[in-house]
């Protein structure tokens, strides 16, 4: 599956961003899909993750309550809502697929990735 990440931007602190994952190539519905984040100097962190149905989601606990994932399996699509961003949200975010039929929070579970999108949360 190939996935391409986009909507990320430059936003002011308690601002919001909604970011969309398109996948193409085998059956969307098949793979549990998460999203990502690297900041510079860091590793990259699991943000969230959503089930092939949809019907099963988990956050970080950094996220919790501002972020949202979400699904549309006939558009091919995952996406992640974030309101009341901060600073520290700024990072590259990820979407990623995974063949686990569960929720999926580690990297090495994941067997495709997007090319990233620039997120920066301006104070």
């Amino acid at each position: 599956v190939q996935l391409q990440a986009s909507g990320g931007g430059l936003v002011q602190a308690g601002g919001s961003l909604r970011l969309s994952c398109a996948a193409s190539g085998r059956p969307f519905s098949r793979y549990t899909m998460g999203w990502f984040r690297q900041a510079p100097g860091k590793e990259r962190e699991f943000v969230a993750t959503i089930s092939r149905s949809g019907g099963s989601t988990y956050y970080t606990d950094s996220v919790k309550g501002r972020f949202t994932i979400s699904r549309d399996n006939e558009k091919n699509t995952v996406y992640l809502q974030m309101n009341s961003l901060k600073p520290e949200d700024t990072a590259v975010y990820y979407c990623a697929a995974s063949w686990y039929g569960r929720v999926v929070t580690s990297l090495s579970e994941y067997a495709y990735w997007g090319q990233g999108t620039q997120v920066t949360v301006s104070s």
